[in-house]
């Protein structure tokens, strides 16, 4: 009788099967085969294993272009590879890795088919994301075998493996395949058991907060993955996302997060159910929330809600003069912006003193870059001398474009609001870079409310290429067309929305930092690998606690409480460790200390 798995030191896996040769399972026959590894390929035709040769052969061939192979390694790697469509030829396998379709049935009869043709101490691993491998472990005749290995997609380029262990799993088996993913040149995160498991867990409910949102009409598609793409530095917007991986496959893996959640934020849009009946699944099929060249391209192509180059809408008013109300690193940047771009900059602020302060930052900004060689020190200087510091909100009388860059208060916007009211001429355009707060509740402290409209900058503004324009109900259609066309000339991508809270970016982004709370509040993940797999698995910029902590707790805490205010929906409802943690003045690298600590300054 065979030693149990959980008793043996397992050698290293030498020889590993490959069930399911479609994308992600061609994908990962190449890396096994490229780091020396034989590999059995299995698909269920003939016509299937030919298309993964096929790719492998186009895949291999690429990478010999572009150096990573020598034509002697790829003629190698190739020779490794062996396909078929029997499953018994997985019999001498040390493991087999499943990537069929995302269903119980079918992966369960894979592994029942496999307990009668595998050794004992073969280990079994499943590709799902979606599926519970506690429940496909437990059907198999060895479920102390059986993980789950995820990939993420194109498996030679992504750096992430997600190990999933059941609580039926072998350490020797956790073990065997954590080493096999090392030496694959990847980087194993090891999670438990549960739907999405750490990278996709986080994604899909961004995802689909994305789908519901343009479902809403709240955003154009092209603004929503503009806005995240620009405002969050994601490489890809989110509604091409879902194109990429699936209109379908995304739906079942929400899903399964929300048959175990019964969180509403992991309920899937009903867009999602619309776009995969009527068989519009994304680039597989040539359409999704986008239309596609031809099934399988990545090529966009226009269609019935593309938006028109230079559509004719209404004429915007002159803008010459511009006036910025704050002393703040917000205040300073965007009036940086401004003179940039050839405009004359009022900065005021409650004093001399303060706004002059705020022209001095400016200055070593733009000293900066003069040393980076990005301007001339004639530029710069020219720059400077268009921003004029004043100590009262007197000196917008003459302004064209008045924003307002003060601390994020409705009561003391309201004010300013109040006082611009009385100071700005007659058709000036009011606006505010409110992050959170309702554009409409300072309108109405004016009585011009029409004139009134939000430019949510990013920061640091200058670097920040995104700005949300956020019209209220009051906004005349003049002044949206101004700030629209104020935003080309300052070299900005404006994307349009409404006045509710989070805009666009801060609804999708905080309760996706939100949830990566709950993760290690519920003891799930560690802050490292929760980090580690967004930045692997979603090619994310900074790790969501990276961005928190730089961020500001308080400042997310804040945020998190208004659009939970506004949607009144629980699974908004702030972490109570991000409660804790701001209480006790642990507010990030401001403080030294947030979900991490720091060297003081």
């Amino acid at each position: 009788m065979a030693a149990p798995l959980s008793d043996t030191p397992l050698s290293p896996l030498q020889t590993i099967a490959v069930i399911g040769l479609g994308t992600m399972g061609s994908g990962i026959a190449e890396v096994l085969a490229t780091a020396g590894r034989d590999v059995i390929g299995v698909d269920i035709s003939e016509a299937q294993t030919a298309r993964a040769v096929a790719a492998l052969e186009a895949s291999t061939a690429r990478s010999v272009q572009r150096g990573r192979l020598t034509e002697q390694q790829r003629t190698d790697v190739l020779a490794r590879i062996r396909v078929c469509t029997d499953l018994r030829s997985a019999a001498d396998a040390d493991l087999v890795i499943e990537v069929a379709p995302e269903s119980y049935e079918v992966k369960q009869q894979i592994f029942r088919e496999l307990d009668g043709i595998v050794r004992p101490g073969t280990i079994l691993a499943t590709g799902t994301n979606a599926l519970s491998v506690t429940r496909l472990a437990a059907d198999s005749a060895h479920p102390e075998r059986v993980l789950g290995l995820h990939f993420f997609n194109p498996a030679p380029a992504m750096k992430l493996v997600e190990v999933v262990s059941s609580v039926l799993t072998a350490p020797a088996a956790v073990t065997a395949v954590t080493d096999l993913a090392l030496d694959l040149g990847k980087e194993p995160v090891a999670v438990g058991d549960r739907p999405g498991f750490v990278a996709d867990g986080l994604l899909f409910g961004y995802l689909n907060q994305a789908a519901a949102m343009y479902e809403a009409r709240y955003a154009s598609r092209e603004d929503i993955d503009a806005a995240m793409r620009l405002g969050c530095g994601l490489p890809m917007g989110p509604l091409a996302l879902l194109d990429l991986i699936g209109v379908d496959t995304a739906r079942t893996v929400l899903e399964a997060m929300y048959a175990e959640s019964h969180d509403r934020l992991h309920a899937p849009a009903p867009i999602l159910k619309q776009l995969s009946e009527a068989g519009l699944t994304g680039r597989k099929s040539g359409r999704g929330f986008y239309t596609y060249e031809a099934p399988g391209s990545a090529t966009v192509v226009p269609d019935a809600l593309t938006p028109l180059s230079g559509g004719a809408g209404a004429a915007g008013r002159a803008v010459s003069s511009v006036g910025v109300a704050g002393s703040g690193t917000m205040a300073s940047g965007i009036a940086e912006v401004f003179a940039k771009a050839g405009y004359d900059v009022v900065l005021a602020a409650r004093s001399e003193e303060k706004a002059q302060t705020a022209k001095a930052r400016i200055g070593k900004s733009l000293a900066r870059s003069v040393d980076k060689g990005r301007l001339t020190a004639e530029a710069a200087a020219q720059i400077l001398d268009r921003i004029a510091p004043a100590g009262s909100y007197d000196a917008f009388a003459d302004v064209d474009l008045a924003l307002e860059a003060v601390a994020e208060d409705l009561e003391v916007k309201q004010q300013l609001f109040a006082t611009l009211d009385k100071v700005c001429k007659p058709g000036a355009v009011l606006a505010t870079t409110t992050s959170s707060l309702p554009v409409v509740a300072c309108a109405r402290a004016t009585s011009r409310p029409q004139d009134v409209i939000g430019m949510h900058f990013f920061n640091p503004a200058p670097a920040m290429k995104l700005v949300e324009v956020v019209r209220t109900v009051l906004t005349a259609e003049d002044v949206h067309a101004t700030v629209r066309e104020v935003c080309g000339r300052i070299k900005k991508h404006a994307v349009d929305c409404g006045d509710r809270a989070g805009f666009i970016v801060n609804a999708l982004l905080f309760p996706y930092l939100n949830n990566a709370i709950k993760m290690v509040q519920e003891h799930y993940a560690t802050l490292d690998d929760i980090d580690a797999a967004m930045k692997l698995g979603g090619g994310y910029p900074m790790g969501p606690f990276e961005l928190l902590d730089v961020v500001g707790l308080d400042v997310s805490l804040a945020i998190e409480k208004v659009l939970h205010r506004e949607f009144r929906d629980p699974g908004l409802a702030p972490a109570p460790l991000l409660e804790h943690l701001v209480a006790a003045g642990c507010l990030g690298r401001k403080t030294g200390r947030g979900f991490r600590e720091y060297a003081r300054r």
